[in-house]
């Protein structure tokens, strides 16, 4: 379901679009429960919706948020409704008793978000013809606006890279800070993908073309693993470094945090006032692959991000690059 499935469960351009939360992943197949019609009751098809996100590999914390806001859809049309009587004009009811009628107002995330919620659901339900028409579509989502991400600048990625290089070749060489910095702006990983990097995760059987594979111990996220390529001399800081700390198992043998004081030392080093963090060199990854004219799907998989959390990243991208 291409199209109706894929609507964010957050609001669409936040910083989270790119971060360590899970988003669903569309699948080239849908799963519908055959046994729903359109008598059935609100509380069968959330019954049927859930099994049906279960089978496409929603993440938990979105089918918890999803079935969340449909519980609450429930408290306020009665859980015996029939799906196929519910209309739009009962739909646009429940978001104005929302804001200002429920004993706990939604904010404008909140709402933003369930109004989604409701798309997600009646327009899967249109998908599997279980409805003859889609109460949701002509429900007002108005996405709340956040600022764009802060991106390292052509002209502060060259003074940050001075400083790493400059540690390299210090009276006491230090290639870790150059190795981190390198790798987050050439693969833009999270924070949590890059702890957890091991050895075996490196591929370096073509020293001109280093692979970095992004591995998950949960089943349920497997979907997000990918190869990724480093520029060929990224081997030499490898073996230097390698060389300097002797990690065992993990590539970086130490917590994320220290990993972040890494980049805060060379921030400081390189006088750049904004700072240098994990997210900024993911969105600065994604900018300049992007304007270089990477096609989408292949940035999207370089990301390992799902089809629904693309569409606000790409939108955010578009007026980075006007703006850089």
């Amino acid at each position: 379901m291409d199209e109706k499935k894929a609507e964010k469960e957050r609001t669409p351009g936040t910083d989270s679009d790119v971060s360590d939360q899970g988003e669903p992943e569309e699948t080239s197949s849908s799963v519908f429960p055959p046994q729903l019609s359109a008598n059935s009751s609100l509380r069968t098809a959330i019954g049927g919706f859930e099994v049906y996100m279960a089978q496409e590999g929603f993440s938990e914390h979105t089918v918890k948020a999803f079935l969340s806001d449909l519980n609450i859809l429930m408290e306020f049309l009665g859980v015996g409704t029939a799906i196929g009587s519910i209309s739009t004009d009962d739909l646009n009811r429940f978001t104005k008793w929302l804001v200002g009628e429920r004993n706990a107002p939604c904010n404008p995330k909140s709402l933003a978000r369930r109004v989604t919620t409701l798309k997600v659901f009646f327009g899967w339900l249109d998908e599997a013809e279980v409805l003859s028409k889609d109460p949701s579509a002509a429900v007002v989502h108005k996405p709340v606006i956040t600022p764009l991400s802060t991106i390292l600048s052509d002209a502060e990625i060259e003074r940050a890279l001075e400083v790493t290089e400059g540690m390299r070749e210090a009276e006491k060489p230090d290639a870790r800070p150059h190795l981190l910095f390198t790798l987050l702006l050439h693969t833009g990983i999270k924070k949590g993908e890059c702890a957890n990097i091991v050895l075996n995760h490196l591929d370096l059987q073509d020293p001109a073309q280093p692979i970095v594979w992004i591995r998950y111990a949960n089943p349920r996220r497997r979907h997000k693993e990918r190869k990724l390529i480093l520029p060929g001399w990224w081997t030499d800081v490898l073996r230097e470094y390698r060389e300097q700390y002797q990690p065992k198992e993990k590539l970086f043998p130490c917590t994320p945090r220290n990993l972040e004081y890494v980049l805060d030392g060379v921030a400081e080093q390189a006088e750049l006032p904004n700072g240098i963090s994990f997210e900024m060199l993911r969105w600065t990854c994604a900018l300049r692959d992007y304007k270089a004219g990477m096609k989408a799907v292949e940035l999207r998989q370089k990301l390992g991000i799902s089809k629904v959390t693309w569409r606000g990243v790409k939108q955010k991208l578009g007026k980075l690059a006007n703006l850089s």
